[in-house]
């Protein structure tokens, strides 16, 4: 067998980012020597984005948050059913996945930066979530390393504030796609008391199956100022609300593991 090479290893708080190769198209993303995610398998990803794309209907400009940039594949999915005028908006914590994916593993999902449609945007999408005017998109899609399985209420992804910041930077019917490891009924009824509609997908038959979580903002919350977000008319700058607000924006610090992807999808 064909041994690995390492490519580049890269520092991160959670450990060692590395990129390998073997042979001209098989590669591999490991941190701190645990495989994040292989280039021969993307049938969660690819099932990810038909599905949001499937579920958005005939809208001829959609605009879409991508939370999660990884080998690309997941990108290239929505790209291949989206129409011309969309428009993608891509969060990656790490600028160097997003250097790898305009270098050594472009080709594998046909060069998905390199189209008009996309915006590369290197931060954490919690942030840009709850930066974002309301109604700012009509899907939000997160294939990143930590699904919701397992996590708590307060998570700055997968909590409830969180999921009243994403239904909000929602428009009406919009869609909020999730990878997961398993099904998660504590989610799920976090995501319906935010306002959400809720249905579960597996990603296909054979190995190992995960899921994909399509949430719909059937409803509007009754009007109020989205967690994490101060009225400058109701606030001003002397106001203890400018307090709460800063410490909402340490809350949202970037959690860099969300950022990066799942092993053998």
């Amino acid at each position: 067998m064909i041994p690995w090479t390492v490519l580049e290893t890269i520092p991160t708080p959670e450990g060692t980012l590395e990129l390998r190769r073997r042979g001209e198209r098989d590669f591999l993303m490991t941190i701190a020597g645990r495989v994040l995610m292989t280039s021969q398998h993307h049938r969660s990803e690819d099932a990810l984005s038909e599905l949001t794309c499937e579920a958005l209907g005939r809208k001829s400009r959609p605009r879409l948050l991508l939370g999660g940039l990884g080998m690309g594949f997941s990108l290239r999915a929505a790209l291949d059913h989206l129409p011309p005028g969309a428009q993608v908006v891509v969060a990656e914590l790490n600028a160097k996945v997003v250097d790898w994916n305009r270098e050594a593993l472009a080709s594998l999902a046909r060069f998905p930066l390199g189209d008009a449609r996309v915006k590369i945007v290197v931060g954490d999408v919690a942030r840009l979530i709850a930066q974002a005017r309301p109604q700012a998109f009509d899907a939000i899609i997160f294939d990143l390393y930590e699904g919701p399985h397992g996590n708590r209420d307060r998570h700055p992804l997968y909590g409830t504030d969180a999921l009243e910041r994403t239904h909000a930077a929602l428009s009406e019917g919009g869609i909020f796609s999730v990878w997961s490891e398993e099904s998660d009924p504590p989610f799920e009824e976090r995501l319906k008391k935010a306002g959400f509609s809720v249905e579960r997908h597996s990603s296909g038959k054979g190995g190992r199956v995960h899921l994909v979580y399509l949430a719909r903002a059937e409803r509007l919350p009754s009007f109020r100022e989205p967690p994490g977000r101060v009225s400058k008319l109701e606030a001003p700058a002397t106001h203890p609300a400018h307090r709460l607000l800063r410490s909402a924006s340490r809350a949202l610090a970037p959690v860099g593991k969300a950022h990066l992807r799942r092993r053998g999808r």
